[in-house]
């Protein structure tokens, strides 16, 4: 049985010869992802930005601005409204109520699915959710911190790992791979909430996997070539590990297709995030990270190292025979 290859064995791409357009392609789309993300801002979630959210499936498609003439009409706080996931669903955004009790909350959920179930025959309560502003800002300072803490890991661990310039080119290729997750969620306006936090760990991991695998064998034929010109080393390994980056690449984006399909509204935000990470990750992988190196002046053997080397190897050379 022929084992399945999407890859050729014999392929041999020049992937360092584009690295200017790449760079240039790179630095162009972080600077719009950071562009979106201050002038759009992200739709934060209640995790974040407290409040209480009430999910309503209707029969039929509603009318937006009837629903949220009624609900402001309760007295019940301002209503932000957004339909979410499908046209017969909406979010409904309320302030936190005044009091922490939890018979509070369930007053105003109440009240409001009573007033939507009269005027809407057929609308059903999918969800709510409450958080108070001191819990959500603890949520999103914690958020933030793990994925900030994380990059700087990743970085170190490249740094002692290899060499400094490993350990830059990745961090530099993971923001990036941030950059363009938040930019997605600032155009396309998905709730950003705790789940698409764990997406974004998720794909800084996933990306770190791949771009380790590329680094782990750029210096194993550093020392295996260490004659050969590092653009020549560089699209050497990315080839050689090309088959492997694919297919699991492959693999992943197979899974998470049949979750955007099958997986239903709840888990649309945390999917497509997922689905971008992973383009994104493999492609600043090949393109980025792996070229960066060149950038930063990675020799294959500095003269410095070869100067010792030589010396070593004359002081423990075996004598000449008189």
């Amino acid at each position: 049985m022929r084992l399945l290859k999407l890859v050729p064995d014999d392929t041999n791409i020049d992937f360092v010869r584009l690295r200017v357009w790449a760079f240039g392609l790179t630095l162009a789309l972080s600077l719009a992802a950071l562009a979106l993300v201050v002038v759009n801002r992200l739709n934060l979630g209640v995790d974040f930005v407290g409040g209480l959210m009430i999910e309503e499936k209707f029969a039929s498609t509603p009318d937006v601005d009837r629903v949220r003439t009624l609900v402001d009409s309760l007295g019940v706080g301002q209503a932000t409204l957004q339909q979410f996931g499908d046209p017969n669903t909406v979010s409904i955004r309320l302030p936190t109520p005044a009091s922490t009790d939890e018979g509070a909350t369930n007053a105003v959920v109440k009240k409001v699915q009573s007033a939507l179930t009269q005027a809407f025959p057929g609308a059903t309560l999918s969800k709510q959710d409450a958080v108070s502003g001191k819990v959500s800002n603890e949520l999103l300072w914690r958020g933030g911190m793990a994925v900030g803490l994380a990059i700087l890991g990743i970085g170190l661990f490249a740094v002692f790992r290899f060499e400094w310039q490993f350990g830059v080119s990745t961090v530099v290729a993971i923001v990036h791979d941030l950059l363009m997750t938040l930019g997605f969620f600032a155009l396309t306006q998905l709730e950003f909430d705790l789940n698409i936090v764990a997406a974004v760990l998720t794909i800084v991991s996933y990306s770190i996997n791949d771009k380790i695998v590329i680094d782990d064998r750029i210096r194993e034929n550093m020392r295996r070539y260490r004659k050969m010109d590092m653009r020549e080393i560089v699209n050497l390994s990315v080839n050689e590990t090309l088959p492997r980056t694919v297919m699991t690449s492959v693999t992943i984006l197979l899974a998470l297709t049949a979750m955007l399909i099958l997986g239903g509204h709840v888990l649309r935000g945390f999917t497509a995030a997922m689905i971008l990470g992973i383009i994104v990750g493999t492609y600043s992988s090949i393109y980025v990270s792996s070229s960066l190196l060149i950038a930063l002046g990675l020799r294959a053997e500095p003269t410095e190292r070869k100067a010792g080397a030589m010396d070593q190897a004359e002081r423990v050379g075996p004598r000449a025979k008189p």
